[in-house]
């Protein structure tokens, strides 16, 4: 999803009613065609302002669950869609986080994962808006299957999709707001690598369009659905407003871990001095 209103354009919190609206037609259609288990992109409801370094962002974090959960619940509940609603969450004055929270098909809140592994680097500037995570690799059992999430930069960490791997996903999606150029070539190399080591799909969600006053660059879409042979199944475009649909056969995960044993064959005894390291 691209931006309807930008920085200059209206209030922080007008802002962020025009992106929610803007998303509303589809997370309707989504639940009119059937859809089980829908994601949505990285802080979904604001620009992506981390190419900036303006405090007053800071007003545009909220609780989670809170008010922007709630509101997603309602079509949770409504079309029976488990949904990942990533926002930016505000624990208390001057704890912030880059969160997603997993609400399940009754629009019940079962939980919410912190981005882990936050960059201070080429324009994104995330440490001066969030602190790393603090919950871990949570995986929610939902209605239609085993999820966990990871956020945008942590794709570049295999440690945390490993954890999820152990913690029991089916699936894992990775929400961004990821720009061409810097690391573009790894976007289909890193996350299918991830669901080939791991058995596991993955659902890969980037933003479209440029966004002002920022100019970092064209965020390139290309979101897709990777299998747990690493195989890419299902791609959006790289510059239209999307909603990306695809069916997933879990029974495939079954059948790559027999011939895979990830888990099985893991030597984590041999690992600890080169974690001491």
């Amino acid at each position: 999803m691209s931006l309807p209103m930008t920085e200059g354009e209206g209030t922080i919190e007008e802002i962020k009613e025009a992106m929610i609206r803007k998303h509303i037609p589809l997370i309707e259609e989504a639940g009119e065609k059937g859809v089980q288990i829908l994601c949505l992109q990285e802080i979904f409801s604001t620009p992506y302002f981390c190419p900036g370094q303006d405090n007053a962002w800071y007003a545009s974090a909220e609780s989670v669950p809170g008010p922007t959960t709630d509101r997603m619940a309602e079509y949770a509940k409504k079309y029976n869609m488990v949904m990942i609603v990533p926002v930016y969450e505000k624990e208390q004055a001057g704890v912030l986080y880059n969160t997603a929270a997993v609400i399940d098909a009754d629009g019940t809140y079962l939980g919410k994962y912190r981005k882990n592994h936050i960059p201070h680097t080429s324009g994104f500037w995330e440490k001066f808006f969030f602190k790393p995570g603090n919950l871990g690799y949570p995986v929610f059992q939902t209605r239609y299957a085993k999820i966990g999430v990871y956020i945008c930069y942590d794709r570049h960490f295999p440690d945390g999709a490993r954890c999820l791997g152990l913690n029991g996903a089916e699936i894992v999606y990775n929400p961004s707001a990821t720009v061409a150029g810097l690391s573009q070539y790894l976007w289909k190399l890193e996350q299918p690598a991830h669901a080939a080591a791991n058995g596991y799909f993955m659902g890969c969600i980037n933003r479209v369009g440029e966004e002002k006053p920022w100019n970092l660059g064209r965020f390139y879409g290309s979101s897709y659905f990777v299998d747990p042979r690493g195989q890419i199944f299902a791609t959006a475009s790289d510059d239209k407003d999307e909603l990306l649909i695809a069916d997933f056969d879990l029974d495939m995960i079954e059948q790559v871990r027999n011939v895979w044993q990830f888990f099985r064959d893991r030597r984590p005894e041999t690992y600890d001095k080169l974690v001491e390291l």
